[in-house]
């Protein structure tokens, strides 16, 4: 584990996702304020913090049922709170058919074990691959539930994601100001400010020395069987990538990936568009290639990881510089190769 923070140490946060709730005299309704870092926060995730271990299929549905009210009146998921609006959360029952169940032991053990670095306003894990961020379209749990069932008092919202099969940093904030001050600071894009963010990459073929950027828009659409897929396209968004060669090893590139834009997928579909797609990648890799390192290296997985990312908060004054370290078994490909 590598972790350089740099800044005020951490102290042990308190939880402030909102004011105690008070009971309704009907069957165990809770009357929720809103507490003022809260604000802006969409109803549909605020519930997901307060009935703990719900799925979103039946948060949507207690919703659009108009269960759930603020101030009085109903509402949709995507409806944005204020501090000191009141919520009305009906109770619910879980573990019913169909509904999701707790998320697996063995699961919390290894997002337990994996996180690199935490102090008052985040957590940073080294993802394992293989773990999506977030629960949804066909998959029970993803990162964010497992934490939220971990740590049931403490108010987990994602930051970024990462897709499932990509292992490394993941940075999910504990405190609502934190969320949004970094959030703002992704969206900066290309800004000095915004967070600056490495990869680790093996990618097939003999890439040039020194650094190739890919100035390439990516526009990303979904097939007839529900499969989303992300092409390089004049009227996509815009998306930067800088490509830096490490070493070669067996013919293949070992590379350094520094990216300007955080689109689905970019790294990925930018190495397809230079010529060197990234080795495991059955997306959009070569399937030979693939087979090929799975035989000769053991590379069972896409090779593909975040090793850092770099930001500050509190305008400037507190940096953070978290770093994980690469999985064994991408390292034990290398030493095949």
């Amino acid at each position: 584990m590598t972790v350089n923070k740099r800044g005020e140490p951490g102290r042990k946060p308190t939880s402030n996702a909102s004011a105690p709730p008070r009971n309704e005299a009907s069957g165990g309704v809770k009357l929720v304020k809103v507490a003022e870092d809260r604000d802006g926060q969409r109803l549909d995730n605020f519930l997901l913090g307060q009935l703990k271990g719900a799925p979103r299929s039946l948060i949507y549905k207690i919703i659009r049922g108009g269960q759930v009210r603020i101030n009085g009146k109903r509402a949709k998921p995507d409806s944005r709170l204020s501090g000191g609006d009141e919520v009305r959360v009906p109770p619910v029952k879980l573990g019913e058919a169909g509904e999701a169940k707790a998320p697996p032991k063995s699961m919390l053990e290894r997002l337990a074990a994996s996180i690199v670095f935490e102090d008052k306003n985040l957590l940073a894990l080294n993802k394992p691959s293989g773990i999506a961020a977030h629960g949804g379209s066909g998959i029970s749990f993803g990162v964010i539930e497992g934490l939220r069932a971990l740590r049931p008092d403490e108010p987990f919202e994602l930051v970024h994601r990462l897709d499932r099969d990509t292992s490394g940093v993941l940075v999910i904030a504990k405190k609502r100001s934190a969320l949004l001050e970094l959030q703002a600071l992704m969206r900066e894009g290309d800004d000095e400010e915004a967070p600056n963010k490495k990869y680790l990459t093996l990618l097939v073929g003999r890439m040039p020395q020194g650094t190739m950027t890919v100035d390439a828009p990516l526009q990303r659409s979904v097939l007839q069987g529900g499969e989303r897929m992300v092409r390089v396209d004049p009227s996509g968004k815009a998306s930067v990538s800088h490509f830096k060669l490490i070493e070669r090893r067996g013919g293949h590139s070992f590379c350094q990936v520094r990216i300007e834009t955080g689109r689905t997928h970019q790294i990925r579909v930018h190495a397809k568009h230079l010529g060197f797609p990234v080795a495991g990648d059955e997306k959009y890799g070569e399937r030979e290639a693939n087979k090929r390192l799975a035989e000769q290296a053991g590379l069972k997985r896409l090779f593909l990881h975040a090793a850092s990312m770099e930001f500050a908060l509190d305008q400037g004054r507190t940096p953070y510089l978290i770093n994980a370290p690469l999985a064994d078994d991408l390292k034990a490909v290398l030493d095949r190769l």
